[in-house]
């Protein structure tokens, strides 16, 4: 007997229809699994034997085939259990093999059939929407959030593999599991921590509100203790909160990294990804054998910290290249390529010198010249030039640490960013740029109308500073995202004179290399 099962699998942050095919065939007992299935969906047969014999099942004593089609896509994970489970029973004929066809299936089997949750599933949903054969779609029960976010495809939560068998058979006992979209995206949501904490630096601060209203890039420069990942830490609470789009993309890539909340449906707060400074290139990007998101797509529409940056290994932060200049990166294997989704914003945090002292009026520096060339020499000049605003973050005085008034709230800070971002995606109707930052070079002096004695003042920034071409084009969007917060459609002189502040490294770097010639 032979049965069809429709399941689902992804690759990269979309999924495909995957057909699982079951045979039972006469001949010598046995169980043999084809269509690339990697050691988890091999396991299946285990899993699947004991889930029905502990239900009072019959496994057959046949010889059985199972073919995963498309048979030349690598598959990986245990979401084929119950689909498998479903194709014996319906080649046996303990469920009706034409009901079993109509459903597209995922779940993991435990030994006692209880169905457990799987990745990806949002994904999956979107992709069976379209399907015009599919009754509806049979998940666990711990997913059906996820999924019923997809409308126009019923969903059924099954938390049992008698359950999905009971309603096979007779068309009962799983209600369809509904949710009002609308309703979700609206709840709202409040972060934990909050800019009214962080005592002085004003100018970080200030600085820290442009980055954010242009969806600029920032690197904060200062001495152990200053509070740089204190303010790192509060950035999305003054980022604009997620559009209903954003919000399905980042939650496509949450669910198939296994990170969604349980519960949740939608991730409704920006991301903040931290990884430490020994991680790989490829958890910064994402791989392995079936390519899996990294951190920087998990940090997708939000911010990726990297404490300490000079500590990663060089060739860990120079892979950011690809996704800072285009906003996705893209993994090559043997059997595929897959682009995976990286539009963030990158806030970095690293010392002046290995001891963090230099500068310090307070505390004398330790590290030679050289030392400190070194340390700073690990940030190569591409991946400078990429990141907009180098902020320098010095020492809090005792004055401003005790001070008993507190600084301005997230929530105002975050209504400024908002309103400079509406301007924005005015500007870039009809466009895929969203904020100032995603500018394409062409456009750059287009958007960027410039004063004459603005102009006067870059040109000479320019010429002392050394600056390449691209940190040319970076202090222009700097400019406009200034102007724009001061609702000025002109690029005036202190715009430009506020942009080229916020070059620290460049200057530094320039004089440096000049006393050393």
């Amino acid at each position: 007997m032979f049965t069809r099962v429709h399941s689902s699998a992804v690759q990269g942050v979309d999924a495909y229809t995957v057909l699982v095919e079951v045979d039972l065939a006469r001949g010598l007992p046995g169980f043999m699994m084809v269509g690339l299935p990697d050691q988890a969906v091999k396991e299946s047969r285990d899993r699947v034997k004991a889930a029905l014999k502990n239900n009072d099942c019959i496994y057959p004593q046949k010889h059985i085939t199972v073919n995963l089609a498309p048979a030349d896509i690598p598959k990986e994970g245990a979401s084929f259990d119950l689909p498998i489970a479903l194709g014996l029973l319906g080649g046996s004929g303990q469920i009706p093999q034409d009901a079993v066809s109509k459903f597209l299936v995922v779940g993991e089997l435990a030994l006692d059939g209880a169905i457990r949750p799987t990745k990806g599933v949002l994904s999956m949903a979107a992709s069976a929407r379209s399907a015009k054969d599919l009754s509806g779609f049979i998940v666990p029960a711990e997913n059906a959030g996820e999924a019923a976010v997809v409308s126009g495809l019923p969903v059924y939560p099954a938390s049992h593999l008698m359950e999905v068998v009971r309603f096979l058979n007779d068309g009962g006992g799983i209600e369809p599991h509904r949710v009002d979209i609308e309703k979700v995206f609206r709840q709202s949501h409040r972060y934990p921590l909050d800019f009214r904490d962080v005592k002085g630096q004003a100018h970080v601060k200030r600085a820290l509100e442009v980055a954010a209203a242009g969806g600029h890039n920032i690197l904060l420069v200062g001495p152990p203790g200053s509070g740089k990942t204190m303010l790192a830490k509060r950035i999305p609470t003054i980022l604009p909160d997620l559009s209903l789009e954003e919000s399905l993309e980042t939650t496509k890539v949450h669910s198939i990294a296994g990170l969604l909340p349980k519960g949740k449906s939608l991730v409704r707060t920006r991301p903040f990804r931290a990884p430490h400074h020994t991680i790989s290139d490829a958890g910064l990007v994402g791989g392995g054998r079936i390519p899996s998101p990294g951190e920087v797509s998990l940090a997708h529409n939000g911010v990726l910290f990297l404490d300490e940056m000079p500590e990663f290994n060089r060739n860990v932060l120079e892979v950011l290249r690809e996704p800072l200049e285009s906003g996705s990166v893209t993994i090559s294997r043997v059997h595929s390529s897959l682009m995976f989704p990286a539009r963030f914003m990158l806030a970095a945090a690293c010392n002046p010198c290995p001891c963090g002292h230099h500068g310090d009026p307070q505390k004398a520096c330790l590290c030679s010249a050289r030392d400190v060339q070194r340390y700073l020499g690990k940030l190569s000049g591409p991946l400078l030039d990429r990141i907009d605003l180098h902020v320098e973050v010095p020492s809090v005085p005792y004055d401003e640490m005790t001070a008993s008034a507190s600084g301005e709230s997230s929530e105002t800070i975050r209504a400024r960013v908002t309103e400079c971002r509406k301007i924005q995606r005015a500007r870039y109707t009809g466009s895929k740029v969203y904020c100032n930052a995603h500018m394409a070079p062409s456009d750059v002096e287009r958007l960027t109308p410039t004063s004459d004695s603005g102009k006067r003042l870059l040109r000479a920034a320019i010429e002392q500073l050394g600056l390449s071409a691209r940190a040319y084009d970076r202090i222009l969007k700097v400019a406009r995202t200034i102007a724009d917060l001061a609702a000025s459609e002109v690029i005036a002189e202190e715009h430009i004179c506020e942009a080229i502040q916020y070059r620290t490294l460049d200057r530094k770097m320039f004089h440096r290399e000049r006393e050393a010639a």
